[in-house]
């Protein structure tokens, strides 16, 4: 009977570590499984934040940059009335449009002006300078076109219609550089 007294004792005393061993090992893996939670909960928390941030910056170059192309698009109708200046045979006739023209170049490059600035501010350096140029452009413009009014002369309009192809190019770089900005890009690549 000792013996087996002894082995009950012996099994009690095992079953008991067995019940320990496995609580630890149970404690050890939801310890385990909650960190791992944790931090899969933080990295989505994380590319939450930052897709929704790079979302925003998206949205907020895009609506800058169609401000920006739509005060060159009022700077074009401006320069557009040329071929109404071409048409036009009195010289008066074609003093008073071009006249009329100057007048109204001055609040588009204005216009420019402002978005210019936010564009600057939302980047990035590509498109900001592209931006910039444009701007500079467009103010090289003006002064050739006050210098026709009166001016018959073939050498002014030439100079004029360069530093219109140039600010042209200048807005279609900007175009160019403000797509290629807001594309998204596979981050695998």
């Amino acid at each position: 009977m000792r013996f087996r007294l002894a082995d009950s004792s012996i099994m009690a005393n095992s079953g008991l570590w067995v019940g320990v061993l496995t609580a630890l090992t149970a404690l050890g893996a939801s310890y385990i499984t909650a960190r791992a939670t944790s931090r899969a909960a933080l990295a989505q928390a994380r590319t939450t934040t930052t897709a929704e941030a790079l979302r925003e910056q998206r949205d907020r170059r895009r609506s800058t940059y169609r401000e920006m192309m739509s005060c060159a698009h009022a700077f074009f109708e401006v320069t557009w009335q040329i071929d109404e200046v071409d048409a036009t045979s009195d010289r008066q006739a074609k003093d008073r449009l071009l006249t009329q023209m100057y007048e109204r170049i001055g609040p588009a490059i204005g216009s420019m002006n402002r978005a210019n600035h936010e564009v600057r501010l939302d980047g990035p350096a590509e498109v900001s300078d592209a931006s910039e140029h444009v701007r500079q452009m467009a103010r090289r413009v003006q002064p050739l076109l006050k210098a026709l009014i009166g001016d018959d002369g073939p050498e002014r309009r030439r100079a004029y219609d360069a530093a219109f192809v140039d600010f042209r190019d200048a807005h279609l770089t900007f175009i160019s550089l403000a797509r290629q900005a807001l594309e998204v890009r596979d981050e695998a690549e």
